[in-house]
């Protein structure tokens, strides 16, 4: 499991031989889903996960309790530095593979017209365990070195808290 990180940057939580373990017999029966359209919806993940990190109240009330600057806007607060995640990297890339497998990946080789289709049920496993382990990094907030040392002290960790809603 390793980030991808180019010129100094991570651009994706997770690698193609990441979602290869995680599902094994996906790339198997799909010959199209190459090493380059898989990384590629796998950056696309890491770019929704960081969007959906920065308007998490959870990062709101992170940033404001740590920031000397002063904002207008909640439009104001930036985003999250992927390379400042220095905990839990493991979940993260678990994360990436869960979202771009449910909303990326398998929308595209699954059966829509079919009911009975195993890639569509893939698409809704694969939706709630990225939601859950979503709620479990914001719930957890002991993962990101906010001042950048290199260190995640104690006064960087902002334990926050999940909406339960009911799943039928």
């Amino acid at each position: 499991m390793a980030f991808i990180i180019e010129n100094s940057v991570t651009i994706s939580f997770a690698e193609y031989s990441d979602l290869k373990n995680t599902d094994k017999t996906l790339l198997s029966g799909n010959e199209g889903l190459t090493d380059d359209v898989v990384e590629t919806a796998l950056i696309r993940a890491t770019e929704r996960i960081l969007t959906q990190m920065r308007s998490s109240p959870w990062w709101r009330n992170y940033w404001l309790q740590r920031s000397t600057t002063s904002i207008k806007t909640a439009a104001d607060i930036p985003a999250l530095d992927p390379d400042r995640i220095q905990d839990r990297q493991n979940d993260f890339t678990d994360l990436c593979v869960y979202r771009a497998l449910s909303e990326i990946i398998l929308p595209q080789v699954a059966n829509f017209g079919d009911d009975g289709d195993n890639d569509k049920a893939k698409m809704g496993y694969y939706a709630n365990k990225a939601d859950r382990m979503f709620d479990e990094l914001v719930v957890a907030g002991d993962w990101y070195d906010f001042d950048d040392d290199g260190n995640i002290d104690s006064d960087e960790k902002s334990p926050g808290y999940a909406n339960l809603r009911r799943v039928r």
